[in-house]
Parts: structure tokens; sequence; C-alpha cells
């Protein structure tokens, strides 16, 4: 695979090979920590550095941020195959030798 101009790698046919992009991957890693902080309240209250009250408001407010950081990276995903398959299909037309891909 080489790199493009723009620093990205490529497969040589223009596509990008369908991997998810550079800023999902981020946003996803950093659910899964979200989420390994929310596994880690009971320890977090057993060593008395958080009550009860306060562990039952960072659990809500840790799993609707992981939610809600799974959601952006699938829909970064998302759109990111959408732009990919478009571009792709823009790059199809007639030449000087007939109509084809």
């Amino acid at each position: 695979m080489a790199l493009s101009a723009s620093g990205r790698r490529s497969n040589g046919s223009g596509t990008d090979g369908g991997g998810p992009p550079l800023r999902s991957k981020v946003t996803a890693a950093v659910a899964a920590v979200v989420c390994a902080v929310c596994c880690a309240l009971p320890l977090l209250i057993g060593a008395g550095l958080l009550t009860g009250a306060g562990a039952a408001l960072a659990e809500q407010m840790l799993l609707a941020a992981s939610g809600l950081l799974i959601a952006a990276a699938a829909g970064m995903w998302w759109l990111h195959r959408r732009r990919a398959s478009r571009a792709a299909a823009a790059s199809c037309g007639c030449g000087g030798n007939g109509c084809g891909c």
C-alpha cells in the first residue's frame, strides 16, 4: 500500500481499503476507556474514593457518554464509507473506449 498526497494509505485503486477513519478509531477507543472506568466504579467505592451516591451518578453519566461516543464513532465510519463509495462511483463513466468502470 502506498501513501497518498494527503498522507493516507491507498490500495492503488483509488479507495482507502474500507477501514474506518482514524477519528472513528480514536472515538471508539475513548468510549472503551469510559466503559472501563464505569466497570472500575466498584473498586473506587471499595477504596473509599467514591461514595455510593457519587458512584450512582457517575455510572449513569459514564454509560451515557460511552453510548454517545460509540454512536458517534459508528456515524463517522458510516459517513466515511458513504463518501468513499460516492467517490468511487463518480470516477466511473464513459470514456473513449466505451462505458464502464
